[in-house]
């Protein structure tokens, strides 16, 4: 498929603006060193264009998503259309706070809800993205040794379940990583836990249930340890949406918590936004939450600008509303009856990584697969592109070998599930009586396989005109 740049023709253009009724003004010579390149195109040639984008690109709109560890859910029309009132969307940055009354009820309302499902006492919604959020509360964790003069506090202990954004946002923020492995049951091993705490120790940063869908039974002994301590207790959200209504991060012993918005209250994000990574905190940390024009705080800290990404803030909102307190505890029960539902129905052909109830997602471990009929995770990942199913996580977490990682989602219907366990089974079979054919998967997509090594060592970024 060509770029909207090599399909640009000169002098080709759509004339939907109306005459300019005011003085032409051009720019300085200097401001602009040569012309903008922007192609040229009607009406037709971008519409055609966009609409065979669309139709390269599968999304939850398309068909099943089962990406783990990313609850990929819907995005309902309403909350866009909340999103889209001219109220919220023509106000200016700076405007006086008696001006935007309706915006600050809007975050306000938020920040009730969401401390109420985490059990926080404080929130920001400063942070663009669900990484950004971590950063942000592990800042607080810092501010907050730092406020009291506990300087030899240079540590952060990371599950080596996690996601890798936890081990990235501790070094960011000054950190040295300490890893702790998990025990046979896929939770943490208290015996490391025990044995990495110290007086050089900051904070813990963990998620519950884990990365690999499973609840940790010994949250309370894990939290009172590291606070004994001395450290603090940081939330990873990523999974909130298993648990929300049910139990909540404040309740556990967490001190504070970033949550994706995108993850957990169906707002968009994709393509690098835009999205929220709202934090919330204990009260032993609000003093150290950003300020922004219209959330108050009294941190020195500044993450972003203004009060983040706020169109985002209300279609989450918009979402919690439609739910109410029934419907947020309902939506959990079905993520976790979905994912447990689909992971019986795969037993008998892959083999779940921890073969017990899980909570929102699961693992299937393939090593002793691939090593029976030579086809690899990944050979079953573009498989399922073949059968119309976007393939789940690859690889990840670490702790498991020829790892898929199954998330359906609270939104699919029993038959789509039954429709994924049912491509799953004939994939297996496919393995044991033609696995050559899989190595090559997929067959019917837009591209095969793409040299992922050399795009990653020499990526193409720009394009150049010939």
């Amino acid at each position: 498929m060509k770029l909207i740049f090599e399909k640009s023709v000169p002098g080709r253009h759509s004339s939907l603006l109306p005459a300019c009724d005011v003085p032409a003004y051009e720019l300085p010579v200097e401001t602009r060193q040569e012309p903008l390149d922007l192609p040229e195109l009607c009406e037709n040639d971008v519409s055609r264009h966009y609409t065979q984008l669309c139709q390269r690109v599968h999304g939850v709109n398309c068909g099943f998503y089962p990406l783990g560890s990313c609850t990929m859910k819907y995005n309902p029309r309403i909350d866009e259309e909340a999103a889209a009132l001219p109220g919220f969307t023509a106000i200016h940055p700076l405007a006086p706070s008696e001006a935007v009354k309706g915006c600050r009820e809007v975050l306000d309302l938020t920040a009730k809800y969401l401390c109420e499902i985490s059990g926080m006492d404080g929130m920001t919604f400063q942070p663009a993205a669900g990484a950004h959020g971590e950063f942000t509360g592990v800042l607080l964790i810092k501010q907050y040794h730092d406020a009291r003069g506990d300087k030899a506090r240079t540590k952060i202990i990371v599950p080596d379940s996690a996601h890798g954004t936890n081990p990235a946002t501790a070094a960011m923020c000054g950190y040295d990583v300490v890893n702790v492995a998990s025990a046979p049951d896929g939770c943490v091993d208290l015996d490391a836990l025990k044995a990495a705490l110290g007086p050089d120790i900051a904070g813990l940063m963990l998620t519950n249930p884990n990365t690999v869908g499973i609840f940790d039974k010994n949250i309370l002994e894990i939290t009172r340890l590291v606070h004994e301590a001395g450290g603090l207790c940081y939330y990873d959200g990523a999974n909130l949406n298993a648990v929300m209504g049910h139990v909540r991060p404040g309740d556990m012993g967490f001190d504070c918590i970033h949550m994706n918005l995108h993850k957990t209250f169906a707002t968009p994000h994709g393509g690098g936004g835009p999205g929220a990574g709202a934090v919330g905190c204990k009260d032993l940390l609000k003093k150290f939450l950003p300020k922004s024009a219209l959330m108050e705080g009294e941190g020195s800290i500044q993450v972003r600008g203004f009060a983040g990404n706020f169109l985002v803030v209300v279609r989450a909102l918009a979402y919690l509303m439609t739910l109410g307190r029934e419907g947020v505890p309902e939506a959990s029960t079905n993520a976790v009856l979905n994912a447990n539902y689909l992971m019986e129905r795969i037993k008998g052909t892959f083999t779940p990584a921890f073969d017990r109830v899980c909570m929102h997602e699961f693992v299937l471990d393939l090593s002793e697969f691939k090593k029976e009929t030579g086809v690899s995770a990944l050979d079953v990942a573009k498989s399922l592109i073949d059968n119309g199913m976007h393939p789940p996580t690859m690889y990840f977490p670490l702790i498991v070998h020829e790892a898929l990682m199954l998330e359906p989602t609270e939104t699919e219907s029993k038959e789509t599930l039954d429709e994924a366990a049912e491509i799953f089974r004939k994939l297996f079979d496919l393995a044991h009586t033609d696995p050559e054919y899989m190595h090559h998967a997929p067959h019917h997509a837009q591209i095969g396989r793409p040299d992922e090594v050399a795009a990653a060592r020499n990526p193409i970024v720009r394009w150049v005109k010939a």
